[in-house]
């Protein structure tokens, strides 16, 4: 084979035939047939080097497989780890490669080690190095006889191995066997281009370190019933997706994988969304994990610190408020879906629900044990005077739309979310000055008063009124008589799978007549081949192109409203369904396209993960007597 060999393959594979690997800096995507076609350096927001997924081979891409044919594929995560280990029967026999990112080091390395197993197996490697998303061809130089240097401003790749390499037209390729007892390790690393070569390190003592790491982080994750499998992988994965330096949680590692093939209905997901992350915290804490929730906590009270109107709906890693949207020309986009975007326009929009989801996500953390945070009270202090006024404006709301703001009913029901938890805050929770009350209903003000004599009383009281207020508000403008539920905003026919959050947030019982038909009228409008959709994209109210897939997440709330109706086998039937739509290692989309049978929309997505995490709690919890639920909302672009 020459370097070129494999320039003819298919350039990417479909969603679910991709692995993750991570070490808590960044990510990459590996595919079945052995190739990394995703992976940005130095963090999980910086330009791809490898950019394959959203192009060709050409914008970077590094496979490595066996040159005999290949009846048989078998992959697995070693239990509890980022360790993957794809095996490949062929004809010439079987081996194995060990893809992993070793965890705990200032930069970032794939390591890609080659064990031969049965008979004796070619393989082939084809390394394609670009940088700034595949548009940026490296100056590639030899160090020595076993290391390659591939510069480009900034940064730099080095690759270290002991197999042959042959360099032509811009690639690097290698030709191996392997047989019984054979092992051939390739590890490429990113440093800065302007600092010395770093030393290179043991690759194997490595993947036990970073084994080790894994396992111990894992194994502290509690027996979920017949589900604890499917949990732990999910907790390894919003592991993965967390941003070690600063406790920042991305709502997932890709950008611009499609909800609609071929549409453009493409964002950059590379983001802390404040919606995301709170969700994240409810699934760590509840599954015990109370350093990740202290780190997640310490990351939102830095971003979101200033005035309360400058909140964002999301943040950089390190908390960095400009996330300006642009689009890559010069990439064709996955299955040619474009416009590849990177950036994100929805950071500067308006979405009131942020302030409910913050504010629950506080105060769980001070009844999950978490300690009081000197911040939290200075925010609450500002927020709830901004939100007493704001609450009754126009928003995009949760999908992010890209149509004219209206008063989405979901969004209200946050906003009384703020309201009703800060109302039942503890005493000591937030220090309120002495004017609390002000604001607050005479009546409840003054009652609070006499019965306490203390600001916190009035603080409540303050909050219980505009709670109230606001209750009455959505159960008069959001619910349509006419159709006998409520709806996706005021003055709306349409549907929207956010309703279901009015149970789950406990604006209403589950059994409160509203409720029943609302969660029937979703049923009978929203429901796609057993999954649900998150609204009507065909009605061209969201700005944007009709299409999408059915959103994961929402089908996962249905289930937890199912638990909470007392439906139980409806809600096992729902959730044995979407647990079964996770790829061979464990992992899923945003969306799932019933009709093709396939994963749509960034991949993995953390709220799908989180789903998974939250409805077995729900059905564990029912099951085994205990009360008590798992708290769930969502995000996404439109």
């Amino acid at each position: 084979m020459t370097a070129r060999g494999m320039t003819g393959r298919s350039t990417t594979a479909r969603i679910e035939d991709y692995a993750l690997l991570g070490d808590t800096l960044t990510a990459a995507l590996v595919s079945r047939d052995g190739s990394i076609d995703w992976f940005c350096v130095p963090r999980f927001d910086a330009p791809a080097c490898f950019a394959a997924l959203l192009g060709d081979v050409e914008n970077g891409c590094w496979k490595i497989a066996p040159a005999a044919p290949v009846h048989r594929v078998e992959r697995q995560y070693i239990d509890g780890t980022m360790v993957l280990q794809t095996r490949y029967v062929t004809d010439k026999g079987e081996a194995c490669i060990t893809d992993f990112m070793p965890h705990g080091n200032t930069t970032s390395s794939i390591v890609r080690i080659v064990d031969g197993v049965s008979g004796k197996v070619p393989f082939e490697m084809d390394l394609v190095m670009r940088f700034d998303y595949g548009s940026a061809v490296p100056w590639v130089e030899k160090a020595d006889a076993h290391t390659l240097t591939a510069v480009a401003g900034p940064d730099m790749l080095v690759l270290r191995t002991d197999a042959p390499l042959v360099p032509q037209d811009h690639h690097t390729g290698s030709q191996f066997d392997v047989g019984p007892g054979d092992r051939v390790v390739f590890v490429l690393s990113h440093q800065p281009s302007n600092e010395p070569l770093h030393p290179a390190f043991d690759a194997v003592a490595e993947l036990t370190r970073t084994q080790a790491w894994w396992d111990a982080f894992a194994s502290r994750c509690p027996e979920v019933g017949p589900w604890s499998a499917a949990v732990k992988r999910s907790l390894v994965t919003l592991k993965a997706l967390t941003y070690g330096p600063t406790g920042g949680i991305v709502a997932a590692p890709t950008t611009s994988l499609p909800e609609c093939i071929g549409s453009e209905r493409n964002w950059d997901y590379r983001y802390c969304w404040l919606r995301d992350a709170t969700m994240t915290l409810y699934a760590f804490m509840n599954l015990g994990y109370f350093e990740e929730a202290g780190a997640w906590r310490e990351w939102l009270l830095r971003s979101v610190a200033g005035n309360p109107e400058q909140m964002q709906i999301m943040y950089g890693l390190g908390g960095e408020r400009r996330l300006p949207e642009q689009e890559l020309a010069w990439l064709n986009g996955y299955e040619g879906s474009r416009p590849v975007r990177i950036g994100n326009e929805a950071a500067t929009q308006t979405q009131l629900d942020i302030y409910g989801e913050v504010t629950d996500a506080m105060m769980q953390a001070l009844r999950g044990g978490l300690p009081r945070h000197r911040r939290s009270a200075a925010i609450a202090q500002v927020m709830v005077p901004f939100l007493e006024k704001a609450w009754q404006g126009k928003d995009r709301g949760i999908w992010e739309i890209r149509g004219e703001p209206r008063h989405f009913t979901h969004s209200k029901v946050m906003a009384w979310v703020a309201f009703d938890r800060l109302a039942q805050a503890p005493d000591g929770t937030t220090d309120w000055p002495a004017d609390a009350g002000k604001g607050a209903g005479k009546d409840a003000a003054k009652g609070a008063g006499k019965d306490s004599g203390k600001d916190d009383a009035l603080w409540r009281a303050r909050c219980r009124a505009t709670a109230d207020q606001i209750h009455a508000d959505v159960c008069r403008e959001g619910y349509n008589i006419e159709l006998g539920c409520f709806v996706q905003s005021y003055g709306s026919r349409e549907l929207d799978a956010s309703l279901l959050q009015l149970v789950l947030t406990g604006f209403l019982p589950a059994d409160d007549p509203r409720i029943v038909r609302t969660v029937d009228a979703i049923e009978s409008t929203l429901m796609c081949d057993g999954f649900v959709q998150r609204y009507a994209s065909d009605s061209g109210a969201d700005g944007l192109p009709p299409g999408e897939g059915t959103f994961l997440v929402c089908s996962f709330w249905l289930a937890d409203v199912y638990v909470m109706m007392g439906r139980r086998d409806d809600a096992l039937a729902l959730f044995e369904r979407l647990v079964g739509l996770c790829n061979d290692v464990g992992l899923l989309a945003e969306q799932w396209e019933p009709k093709a049978g396939r994963m749509l929309g960034n991949f993995p997505q953390a709220f799908s993960h989180i789903g998974i995490i939250n409805t077995a709690l729900n059905l564990h919890r029912g099951q085994t007597g205990r009360g008590g639920r798992a708290h769930g909302v969502s995000d996404a672009d439109a």
